[in-house]
């Protein structure tokens, strides 16, 4: 479903990443590893099209999306990725509910449409009771449940998740990571997770590990 052919970035003079080549499944759960500084965010900032490469393909479905201008880069991000960050960063003024419509909105649907999107995914979450608590209300682990079904709203190919499981307790970052793999089960979701949880690294479909820049 994705592929990336040859991707080269750089900062100024600091190479980050040296030549990668990638591909990932649909319904696979793929896991970067490495350590810090070693290319892994970077990498899939550009898989999540918020970047763009210096040089390299980056395949959808057989479609080079890094040849896209930026409105249609923008307008293929929001209706084919979701993103879960380690910082959740849900907006404090609005509520669950509102929190996960957002990204429906921005595509163009209904208040009633993405509402009842909202409200069917925070019931598969079991978060069916909180829709009208806003983000300060909400446990870690319930605010880390709503940016994941803010990520699922529009149905994307793929959900890009960096560190998701980095603020969490041991207990509620298991329940993430169970949470994962029920999602590919049930709604055959395909997940790339940047992490550095060896027990989430471990239950993956296949785990890539990156040093210096290149997959090793």
């Amino acid at each position: 479903m994705i592929e990336v052919r040859n991707i080269r970035k750089s900062y100024g003079n600091l190479q980050v990443l040296k030549g990668i080549d990638l591909t990932v499944k649909e319904k696979e759960i793929v896991t970067i590893v490495g350590a810090s500084g070693a290319g892994k965010s970077t990498l899939l900032h550009l898989l999540g099209t918020l970047d763009r490469p210096d040089s390299g393909e980056i395949w959808y479905n057989r479609e080079n999306i890094a040849l896209y201008p930026p409105d249609r880069l923008a307008t293929f991000r929001n209706r084919n990725i979701g993103f879960v960050f380690q910082f959740h960063h849900l907006l404090p003024e609005f509520t669950a509910l509102e929190n996960v419509c957002i990204p429906a909105w921005l595509k163009g649907d209904s208040r009633k449409e993405a509402e009842r999107k909202a409200r069917a995914l925070l019931d598969l979450l079991g978060l069916q009771t909180r829709t009208r608590h806003k983000p300060a209300e909400l446990s870690g682990g319930e605010q880390q449940r709503v940016s994941v079904a803010r990520a699922l709203i529009n149905s994307p190919q793929v959900v890009l998740a960096d560190e998701p499981s980095g603020n969490l307790d041991t207990h509620t970052r298991t329940e993430l990571h169970r949470l994962f793999f029920r999602l590919r089960d049930e709604l055959g979701q395909t997940f790339v997770i940047v992490t550095h949880d060896t027990e989430l690294a471990s239950l993956s479909d296949r785990t890539i590990t990156l040093s210096d820049g290149k997959i090793v």
